[in-house]
C-alpha cells in the first residue's frame, strides 16, 4: 500500500483536516518534535487504496540569514552586505527541529499533498517542505506526478473535499517572489540599520531604541506619520467668518439655515454680506426639493477593511487583529483572512454561508427576512485573484471565542450580512430660502427603509428634527442673523486605520505585512499609540525621517519601494526574472547606501540638537579597568556603560536593572563588575563589563556573563558557583546566586528555570566535591540555628541538592520572570568545573521528577 504524506501550516489545520477527510476515522501520535501531531488513515487516493499521514508545519521551515561571520557587526562592513556576503537558508526555529521531523515523517512516501496557506509565502514554503522531504521520499517513474498542492479558502467539509478533488501544482513562481523580498530585506535593511545603529549610538546617549532600523517598507511607514506631524507642526490658523441665521414660523421650532457661500476669509466683506441680508425681515422660500436617495451597501470584506475598521471602531492593533483573524479561521469560524478581493466568484455559496447565521438571536430576524425574500447580490468588487472575501463559515457564540475574538467574528458576520442586504434608501428635503440677496438653505434626511444598515447601524440615518412642511413663495420671520468668527484647524495626527489606507494607495506591503510594518515602528520607538489609536511619531522618529529627507528622499518617500513591490508581482506572475530584479534593486540601493555613508554629517546635525552626546548622559556606576575612573551607566536603550576619558563603550544585558556589585573586580582586566537582575521574581548574576563584549576564552561567546565564563580560578565564574546541569534544557548549567540569600536560589545559566532552596540559612556555599550518583558539585549550608529543618537542632549540612534525602524538601523549581536580557550567541553545554570528568555532569534524572513536582 502507498503512503500519501500530507502538510498543513499549523498543527491546528492540520487536525481539523484530516478530521474532514477521514470523517473522523484517523489515529493521532506526537511527531518526535513534540510541536507538531501525525494523524493517520486509510482512504482513496488517484483511484487507489492509501495510507495518509497528516502532519504540518509551525509556519515557515525555513528562514534566510548571512552565512556567520558576516553576523558580526564590528568586523563586516555594511557595505559587503549588498553583494559580497553569502546568505544561506537556516531553520527557523532550532528547536522545533523540523527538517528531521519531516524527513522522518517522508520517508517511505509515495506522494505529498500541499495544505500550506494559500498565498505567496504558504507557496514559499511549500517549497521549503519539498526540500526537506523529496531527498528521502520513495522514487516514482519519471511520468508520474508525486507532488500535490491542495487550494482551499476555509476549513468547511465543502472546501476541503474540493481543494482534494481538484488537486494541482505549488507555483514556483509566487515563491520565488517571497524569496526575493526576503533577501532584498534582509541586505538592505541589515546594510542600513547596522551602519546608522553603530553611528549613533556610538555618539549620543539618550536615543532610547536599542536599535536604529532602516527596512524599505518600514521607513517609508514612518516616514507617513512624519509627514502629517510635520503638517500639524507647520499649521498655522486662519481665521475666517460665516453667516448664521435663524429663522421661524409661527410657533414652529427655529430653523438654523447654512449660507451658500458658506465662508470668507476678510470680516469687512462678510459684513457687508450680513448687512444686504438684513435689508429684508423675512426669509422668502425659493424652493422645495425631496429626493430619494440610497446608501449603498458594503462591498465584501478583505484585509485591509477589516484592519481598518478593527483599528478604529474596535480599538484594535493591526497585529492583534490579524491573530485574532487567524485563530478564527483556523478554528474554520471564518474564510482566509488574508485577501485582497472584495468580489464574490458566481459559484460562491452566499446562501449556505448565510443559513449558518439563522440561529444566532443577534440577527435571526434579519437572516430569515433575507432567506424569504431572497438575498440582494453584493456589489461588483476588485477581484484580486487570490482568496474569496472574509466570511463567516460557522455560528458562534461569544462563550466560545472570547472578548475579542467574538467583537471581531461579530463584525465580520453582520458585514457580511449587510453585503447582501438591500441598501439603505431615505428622503433628503432641501429647502432653499433668500434673505435679502443673499441664498441660504437648510436640508434634513428621513429613514425609509433601513436595509443593510439594521446590522450595520453605526452607518445608519441618524434620527433628525422633521423638516417642516412649506412650498414656494411661503415666508418666514427672521430671527437672528449674524456674522461668527472661527477659526481653521489642523489635522489631527495618523490614525491607524488612515495609515493602512495609506499604506494600500501606495503600494507599501502587502495584505499580510502591513501590521508587522505599523508594529515593527511602534516596537522601535519610533511612533507611540496614542488614545483614539493615534500614532505620533517620537522625537527618534522625527529626526531620522528629517534626515532621511536632507540625505536622499527616496529612503523615505513610498515611490520606490512601491516600484520595487510591482517588480515582486511581476516575479510571482513569472513575467519577471528572479535574479535581475534581484540585482537592479540591490544595485539602486547600493549606490544609495555609500551616498548615505557619506551624507550622514547632515544627518548628524539634526541628532546634534535633539539628543545628549553619549559623554554627557548617564550616572558614574563602576571604574574603567583601564584608566581606573568612574564609568556612567546609560540607562536608556540600548544600556550601556560608557568611558568619557577612554572614550569606550561596553554593551550590558538589556531589560533589567544594573547595579555595583560589591566593588570586587574582574582578575583578567580590572574592570569592576556588576550585577544584572531581572527582578525579585527573576535571576541575577554578576558580569564584567570588558569580558561581555570581548570574551576572554575561546569556549565563550559575546554576551555572556560571570555564571558562563570558564576562567579556572576565579571566584565569579562558573567553576566557583556551577553545581550541576540544568534540570530542563540540555545545554544550561545551574548556577548558585550569590546575592540571592537569605532567600537563597540557583539559576540556569541559559534557560529561565530558577531553583529555590535552603530559605533562611546563614550561607550557601558550592564545595569543591561532587555527588557520586549524579556528579553535582555539593553545596554546604549553615542554617539558621532557631529555624533549622536539620535533624537535633543542627545548623550545618553538606550534600547534593537533587540525591541528599535531607534537602529533598528544602529545594523548589520555579520559572524565572524573564524579559529576553540578551539577544543569543551559544553558551556552554557544560559546567566546566577544570577537572575534565567533571566538566558536563550528569543530569540528575531521578531527581528531574521530584523538582518538577514544584514546578509553579
Amino acid at each position: 500500500m502507498k503512503t500519501v504524506l500530507m502538510v498543513a501550516e499549523k498543527p491546528s489545520l492540520a487536525q481539523s483536516i484530516a478530521k474532514i477527510l477521514s470523517k473522523g476515522n484517523c489515529t493521532s501520535r506526537k511527531g518526535l518534535n513534540g510541536a507538531c501531531s501525525v494523524l493517520e488513515y486509510t482512504g482513496s487516493f488517484q483511484g487507489q487504496t492509501v495510507r495518509f499521514k497528516m502532519t504540518s508545519v509551525c509556519g515557515h521551515v525555513m528562514s534566510l540569514d548571512f552565512i556567520g561571520k558576516y553576523n558580526n557587526w564590528d568586523k563586516v562592513d555594511p557595505a559587503e552586505l549588498f553583494s559580497q556576503a553569502p546568505t544561506e537558508k537556516k531553520e527557523a526555529n532550532p528547536k522545533l527541529n523540523m527538517v528531521k521531523f519531516l524527513q522522518v515523517e517522508a520517508r517511505g512516501c509515495d506522494y505529498v499533498v500541499l495544505w500550506l496557506d494559500c498565498d505567496k509565502e504558504g507557496e514559499n514554503i511549500c517549497f521549503e517542505v519539498l526540500d526537506a522531504i523529496q531527498p528521502v521520499m520513495n522514487k516514482g517513474s519519471v511520468r508520474e506526478q508525486s507532488v500535490y498542492r491542495a487550494k482551499f479558502s476555509s476549513i468547511t467539509d465543502t472546501d476541503i473535499w474540493n481543494a482534494m478533488n481538484r488537486l494541482g501544482e505549488p507555483n514556483r513562481n509566487e515563491a520565488l517572489s517571497v524569496d526575493a523580498r526576503q533577501e532584498l530585506d534582509l541586505r538592505i535593511g541589515c546594510a542600513f540599520t547596522r551602519f546608522q545603529t553603530k553611528y549613533f549610538q556610538g555618539k549620543y546617549g539618550n536615543l532610547d531604541s536599542s536599535l536604529i532600523s532602516f527596512g524599505p517598507c518600514q521607513t517609508p511607514t514612518l516616514g507617513f506619520c512624519v509627514e502629517r506631524h510635520d503638517k500639524i507642526q507647520s499649521f498655522k490658523p486662519e481665521t475666517y467668518w460665516v453667516i448664521q441665521a435663524k429663522v421661524f414660523k409661527g410657533k414652529d421650532s427655529p430653523l438654523t439655515l447654512d449660507w451658500h457661500r458658506v465662508r470668507v476669509f476678510d470680516r469687512e466683506v462678510g459684513q457687508m454680506f450680513v448687512n444686504l441680508a438684513k435689508t429684508s425681515r423675512e426669509a422668502q422660500v425659493e424652493s422645495v426639493s425631496k429626493k430619494e436617495k440610497a446608501k449603498q451597501r458594503p462591498q465584501a470584506l478583505n484585509t485591509v477593511e477589516m484592519l481598518r475598521v478593527a483599528s478604529s471602531a474596535l480599538g484594535m492593533g493591526p497585529q492583534h487583529t490579524m491573530q485574532i483573524a487567524e485563530r478564527l479561521y483556523t478554528q474554520g469560524y471564518i474564510s482566509y483572512p488574508r485577501t485582497e478581493t472584495t468580489h464574490y466568484p458566481e459559484n460562491f455559496d452566499l446562501k449556505g454561508a448565510l443559513k449558518q447565521q439563522i440561529n444566532n438571536c443577534i440577527w435571526a430576524e434579519e437572516v430569515k427576512a433575507l432567506l424569504s425574500t431572497g438575498l440582494n447580490r453584493p456589489r461588483k468588487g476588485t477581484d484580486a485573484g487570490d482568496h474569496p472575501p472574509i466570511t463567516p463559515m460557522r455560528a458562534a457564540s461569544e462563550a466560545e471565542l472570547g472578548s475579542d475574538g467574538w467583537r471581531l467574528y461579530e463584525y465580520i458576520t453582520r458585514h457580511f450580512i449587510a453585503t447582501v442586504s438591500q441598501d439603505c434608501m431615505y428622503l433628503q428635503t432641501t429647502i432653499d430660502f433668500k434673505i435679502g440677496t443673499e441664498a441660504f438653505s437648510c436640508s434634513g434626511k428621513t429613514l425609509v427603509s433601513a436595509g443593510y444598515t439594521a446590522l450595520m447601524p453605526w452607518q445608519g440615518i441618524p434620527l433628525e428634527e422633521a423638516m417642516p412642511t412649506c412650498e414656494h413663495g411661503d415666508t418666514y420671520t427672521v430671527d437672528e442673523i449674524k456674522l461668527v468668527e472661527k477659526q481653521t484647524s489642523p489635522p489631527d495626527y495618523l490614525t491607524e486605520a488612515e495609515l493602512i489606507t495609506l499604506m494600500e494607495k501606495h503600494g507599501i506591503g502587502t495584505d499580510a505585512s502591513i501590521p508587522v510594518h505599523i508594529n515593527n515602528i511602534c516596537q522601535r520607538n519610533y511612533v507611540t499609540v496614542e488614545n483614539g489609536r493615534k500614532l505620533k511619531p517620537t522625537n527618534l522618529g522625527i529626526v531620522l525621517v528629517h534626515g532621511y529627507y536632507k540625505t536622499d528622499a527616496e529612503l523615505v518617500l513610498p515611490t520606490i519601494r512601491s516600484a520595487v513591490e510591482k517588480q515582486l508581482n511581476l516575479i510571482a506572475l513569472g513575467k519577471a526574472n528572479f535574479q535581475q530584479v534581484l540585482q537592479h534593486t540591490l544595485d539602486i540601493f547600493k549606490r544609495k547606501f555609500h551616498y548615505f555613508v557619506d551624507s550622514i554629517p547632515s544627518m548628524d546635525e539634526l541628532m546634534e540638537v535633539s539628543f545628549s552626546p553619549i559623554a554627557a548622559t548617564g550616572k558614574p556606576l563602576s571604574r574603567c579597568g583601564k584608566c581606573h575612573r568612574f564609568m556612567k551607566y546609560i540607562q536608556a536603550k540600548p544600556s550601556r556603560l560608557h568611558c568619557s576619558h577612554c572614550d569606550e563603550t561596553y554593551s550590558l544585558p538589556q531589560n533589567g536593572a544594573i547595579k555595583l556589585y560589591k566593588e570586587l573586580r574582574c582578575p583578567l582586566d580590572d574592570f569592576e563588575l556588576v550585577l544584572w537582575t531581572s527582578g525579585a521574581r527573576g535571576k541575577s548574576y554578576p558580569l564584567c563589563p570588558y569580558c561581555f563584549s570581548n570574551p576572554p576564552f575561546r569556549d565563550m561567546k559575546k554576551g555572556m556573563g560571570c555564571n558562563e565564563c570558564t576562567h579556572p580560578s576565579c571566584q565569579h565564574s562558573l567553576n566557583s558557583y556551577g553545581i550541576g546541569q540544568c534540570v530542563e534544557c540540555e545545554s544550561g548549567v545551574l548556577v548558585l546566586d550569590p546575592t540571592s540569600g537569605p532567600k537563597w536560589r540557583m539559576a540556569c545559566n541559559k534557560c529561565n528555570v530558577v531553583v529555590h532552596f535552603f530559605e533562611h540559612a546563614h550561607r550557601v556555599q558550592v564545595a569543591q566535591e561532587s555527588c557520586d550518583a549524579c556528579d553535582a558539585s555539593l553545596v554546604a549550608v549553615d542554617f539558621n540555628k532557631t529555624r533549622t529543618p536539620l535533624p537535633a537542632g543542627e545548623t550545618q549540612h553538606t550534600g547534593c541538592v537533587f540525591c541528599d534525602p535531607v534537602f529533598q524538601n528544602l529545594v523548589e523549581l520555579k520559572h524565572a520572570t524573564m524579559r529576553h536580557p540578551r539577544g543569543g550567541g551559544a553558551r556552554r553545554g557544560g559546567r566546566g568545573r577544570g577537572r575534565g570528568r567533571r566538566g558536563n555532569p550528569k543530569k540528575p534524572k531521578d531527581k528531574m521528577a521530584a523538582l518538577a513536582a514544584y514546578f509553579v
